[in-house]
């Protein structure tokens, strides 16, 4: 059935405009009136706010076969956030009523559809307890685990997370600095939880790194 989905996902973006975009490029601005819906075909794109004196807040990384912005696809919500692709990117972009229109006419798609999003509000209702409970190493340690969950793939006992973090961009994530997102990293990696592999991070025992993202009681 999931490989039916992204199929018919695939078959009718495909029908439309391809964008692609360099890795940092800025594809949507907030308040920007989008000219149409975007379908990540490849590459990682994240979804972040501005503070007023210009901090970042990376709210979400979308891999291939993400859409964006539904919001404002489907109950006409301005969009208020920047999308930027993370690494070089391939999008397509369908008319806003024809994206309705295939949504309306394939439930099963729809279904899918509403199952992401539950899984990311999931992901924001797990992170907000972290940012008000949740010190420096639980942060960090459940961040990973999450990218871990969502963009990992196996390799032996190890997990590499498939998109490319940097100290800077998990920061980001839990609303830290970059200089404490660094100590905490080299803790976990100290204590032979994590390791690097080229650009990407890799988990090397993720029970003993879900103890370390446990908030105190």
């Amino acid at each position: 059935m999931e490989q039916q989905i992204s199929e018919k996902l695939n078959n009718f973006f495909s029908r439309f405009k391809k964008l692609s975009f360099k890795k940092g490029e800025t594809i949507l601005r907030p308040d920007d009136k989008p000219h149409g819906v975007l379908y990540l075909k490849k590459g990682y794109t994240r979804v972040y706010s501005l503070s007023r004196d210009a901090q970042e807040l990376t709210l979400i990384i979308f891999k291939a076969e993400n859409i964006f912005p539904l919001m404002w696809a489907i109950n006409n919500t301005p969009n208020t956030y920047y999308l930027e692709a993370m690494t070089a990117a391939e999008l397509y972009q369908a008319p806003r009523e024809e994206f309705l229109n295939f949504i309306k006419n394939n439930n099963e798609v729809l279904f899918e559809l509403t199952g992401r999003i539950l899984t990311r509000f999931g992901g924001v209702l797990n992170r907000m307890e972290y940012a008000i409970f949740g010190h420096a190493l639980s942060k960090v340690a459940s961040i990973i685990l999450i990218c871990a969950e969502r963009f990992g793939s196996k390799d032996k006992k190890d997990i590499i997370i498939q998109v490319p973090l940097t100290h800077q961009d998990i920061a980001n994530l839990i609303g830290v600095t970059r200089e404490t997102v660094s100590i905490e990293m080299e803790q976990l990696q100290k204590k032979g939880l994590i390791r690097h592999q080229g650009k990407y991070l890799v988990v090397k025992n993720i029970q003993k790194l879900e103890r370390e993202s446990v908030l105190s009681p």
